[in-house]
Order: structure tokens, then sequence, then C-alpha cells
């Protein structure tokens, strides 16, 4: 590779999942080069396979770029788009702008590491510079081990290391130094990439979410100025908004993890609200972790044994539970907000999801894929590691035998029910005693309500008891055939 410490030539900045200007550390490494940029932004999904992006993140993803292309245009730049082959997008630009070097923020899923790992072999054999750098994590996976070298495989001795480590404070981008190549090729319209979807099931997404960077600095500023306190409580009961709500922010790389940890340790007064709100950036840390020391996990079990667990795949009850209509209200409460928001309150995540693998018997991975379609905020490492703990298949994991009450779930974390009366409005004239039970209501009380149970909502699609029983059976014969 040539040297071209003095060389003019401009720098191709290559946007991914780190779609903002603040604490971005490629951005930085161009600018201090004193060279001229270019950003482009490829869209190239036939990259990532089966974890393409899903409708709702496409949805995301669409509003993202354009409040990108608006903030390089106030500098004196722009974003270019770019559809195809990456590789061979990067070729092309390369000899469009007369670039000699490409800079960019790394990720991790599996597919684009050995992806990304051919772009930089091809590019430098053709002499051109190629840097990576780390915006998305606190600390990369490589960078934490055992006293043994071989990686964590639980959360809490995980983090217990990783919070006696040095964080690094987010980069200080200086943009008003940046400098933009004038003579920008041909862009593709960021609309040409056809993300919006085609019928209007995206309306209530425009009522919830602003998905620009001032939006997530609006969410993390209200997050620390007056969710911290109470986050140990709150971040559990259903109808309070008690979350930070930035994980579809922190997947775009509208924030980063570093910025959330400086802001949040400047208000720490020692609360466990605060100590608990960090272990939740903790435990992404560990997913993605795991993800890149175990990359067969996104469709594999971690634990192999549970490759042959006997799993039942039933369309129909696939369906009812992702169309929030299978009779238990919280778990259909969960899956509606879903579908409404494309997100879902973190406790109704583990409800929903325990209710599908173990009530039900259905694979884990069919869950996921559903969360993946339908999440504003799906993420390859925490949704994979999220359903692995679920279905007691990951590290760390809840025991599968520990199957979570929807009953009790619901009464303890939507004690009134206002949660499910907001999703499950059908079911508003119960009274709380039997909002989460409307199979018992008695004829008066259904008549009061004016629910006709069959009709109007349905009947439980298994009871309770039976499909804990169906559960603890399944694990049952699971571990007979394991040991023979």
């Amino acid at each position: 590779m040539q040297d071209i410490s003095q060389s003019s030539a401009p720098i191709l900045l290559w946007f991914r999942q780190d779609l903002r200007l603040k604490d971005n550390s490629a951005l930085q490494a161009a600018i201090e080069t004193g060279r001229p940029l270019t950003a482009v932004y490829i869209h190239d999904p036939d990259s990532e396979a089966e974890w393409s992006p899903g409708g709702a993140t496409q949805w995301w993803l669409h509003h993202a770029l354009v409040d990108l292309n608006q903030q390089l245009e106030d500098l004196g730049g722009q974003l270019l788009i770019r559809r195809g082959d990456s590789l061979q997008c990067i070729q092309r630009l390369i000899k469009e702008l007369a670039a000699e070097s490409v800079y960019w923020n790394r990720r991790y899923e599996p597919i684009i590491r050995g992806r990304d790992a051919v772009i930089k072999k091809r590019l430098r054999e053709d002499g051109i510079e190629v840097k990576s750098f780390n915006s998305a994590l606190i600390h990369e996976p490589h960078t934490i081990s055992k006293k043994d070298g071989t990686p964590f495989k639980v959360f809490t001795p995980y983090w217990k290391h990783c919070l006696k480590q040095t964080k690094d404070a987010p980069v200080r981008v200086e943009l008003k130094k940046a400098v933009f190549l004038k003579s920008a090729p041909h862009s593709e319209s960021i609309s040409s990439l056809a993300l919006l979807p085609s019928i209007s099931w995206d309306e209530q997404f425009y009522k919830t979410w602003d998905p620009t960077a001032k939006g997530a600095a609006r969410l993390l500023k209200t997050c620390v100025s007056s969710k911290l306190a109470g986050y140990e409580r709150g971040r559990d009961i259903l109808d309070e908004d008690a979350t930070s709500r930035l994980s579809p922010y922190l997947h775009f790389g509208q924030i980063g993890p570093r910025q959330i940890w400086e802001a949040v340790k400047a208000k720490d007064n020692g609360e466990k609200g605060t100590y608990r709100y960090l272990a939740e950036i903790g435990w992404r840390e560990f997913s993605y972790a795991l993800m890149y020391h175990f990359p067969h996990t996104s469709t594999e079990p971690l634990r192999p044994e549970f490759a042959d667990f006997p799993w039942e795949s039933d369309k129909q009850l696939m369906t009812a539970w992702q169309t929030g209509q299978t009779g238990f209200p919280v778990v259909d409460a969960g899956m509606r907000q879903l579908w409404k928001m494309g997100w879902m309150h973190n406790r109704a995540r583990m409800i929903t999801a325990s209710f599908l693998v173990k009530h039900l018997l259905q694979p884990w991975q069919d869950g996921a894929r559903w969360f993946w379609d339908t999440l504003v905020d799906a993420d390859l490492a925490s949704n994979t590691q999220g359903w692995q703990w679920t279905a007691g298949c990951g590290a760390d994991a809840s025991p599968y035998f520990r199957v979570f009450n929807p009953i009790l779930q619901g009464e303890k974390f939507d004690p009134n029910g206002d949660y499910v009366r907001r999703w499950v409005p059908e079911l508003t004239g119960l009274p709380n005693n039997l909002i989460h039970t409307p199979w018992e209501a008695d004829a008066f009380a259904l008549a009061d309500a004016g629910i006709v149970l069959g009709r109007d909502y349905p009947f439980p699609v298994i009871e309770h008891a039976a499909g804990r029983a169906r559960a603890l059976k399944a694990y049952g014969l699971f571990k007979a055939t394991t040991k023979k």
C-alpha cells in the first residue's frame, strides 16, 4: 500500500449503522487528516442474507438516512446513496472520486464481519488505505475475556469485569473542521431504496417516534433528568413510561453507548436505578460479545443439546401469538403494542417470548424472526440473546423449566389493567380483578362489559396449567434423551 500521509486525495467515509455525526470515530479520524471527504451509504441487503432489515427497521432506516443527509448538508456536504454489492460500489466510487482511503466504523454481525474482511483485503491489494474504528460499543468483544483467555458465558462476572475497565469518553468530532468534496458524483435518492411500506401499517410509528439524532438526544436528556431515580422499580411496570426507549437509536447508531454512559455517569448519585440502567447497557455489550465469539447462535442454540428439543411447530398457534389473539390479555397486549409501535416494553417481551416457547412449544427461532421483522430496534445480538435466554438454550439463560405465569405477570406488572385496556380495548369494561382472566368472568360481568368470549375476544388457546405441564413434559423428555 502506498504512503498517503501527504496525500490530498479524498477519503470515502462509509456510513453503516453509525448514522450520527457526534461521537463518530471514523468521521473524526477522517477530519483529522485535513483531507476532503465524501460520505456514502450503500444499501446492500443481500449481503446480510436472512438478517436483512425487516419492515419496521426499514421504516426507521429511511428516516435516519434523511436526517443524516440533512445534517451533512448543513455542513456543506451530502450523503451519497448507492445500491448493490458493497465492494463493487466502493470500488466504483474510488474511481469516480480518485479516492485513496476508505474509513468506516466496525459492525460485529458474523456475516458482516466476513464481508468486511474481504472488502478490506481487496481494497488494500489495490493500494487503498482502509481504516476501521469502534463507535458501536464501550468494550469491543475481542478486548474482554476471562483470565484463561476464553469468553464469558455468564453476565454477572462479565459485567463486573467490564466495570473495572477504563471507559473511553465519547469522541469529540470537530465538525467545523470538516471539509467535503465539492464535486460529488451521482447519488440515488433515499426514496428510491423503497424502505417505507406500501400499505399504511406504520401510522402509529409517526405518532410514537422521532427517528432523528435530535430525537435521541431528547430522550437521553429525559432519561437522565427524570427516569433514573425510579428506574429500578419502574422499568418493569408495563403502563409506565419509565424506560429510555433509546434502543432503536442505539441500533442505528444515532446515539452511541459512550454518549449514554457519559450522560448517565454525570448524574450518578449512587441510586440503584442508575446502576440498573447501566447494567442494561452492559447486557447489550454482553449480547454482542456472545454473537462475536459464538457466531452460529443467531439460528442455532449456544447449548448444542437444545438442537434436539421437541418443539411443536403449529402455524395456527403462531398466528394467534403474532396477532395478539391468544386469549391471555397481557400477552395479546404486548403483541399488539409491537405491531402498532414497532416496539414492546421489555417486561412484555419476556412475557410474550416465554408464552411462545413454553406454553405453545414453538421454536424460539420463529419468535426471533417475527421480532426481527416487527421491531424498530431489531438488533441481531440483543434479539438472539433475548430469545435464547427465554428458551433456556443460551448463555446465562433462564432455565427452561422456569415458566412465566402470564396471569400473575399481568397482575403484578399491570395491576390496574391499564396496559391491557390500552392495547386490548375490547376488554376495557372488565373490572380490575378480571382484566387478566376474562374467561373467569360470569355472564353478568361479561354482559356489563359488552363482551362475548369467542366473538369479541378469544378463549385462551391453551390453559395456563396445561401449557405449563406440556412445557415441563417436553423438557423432561428432552432431559431424558440427552442423558442417553
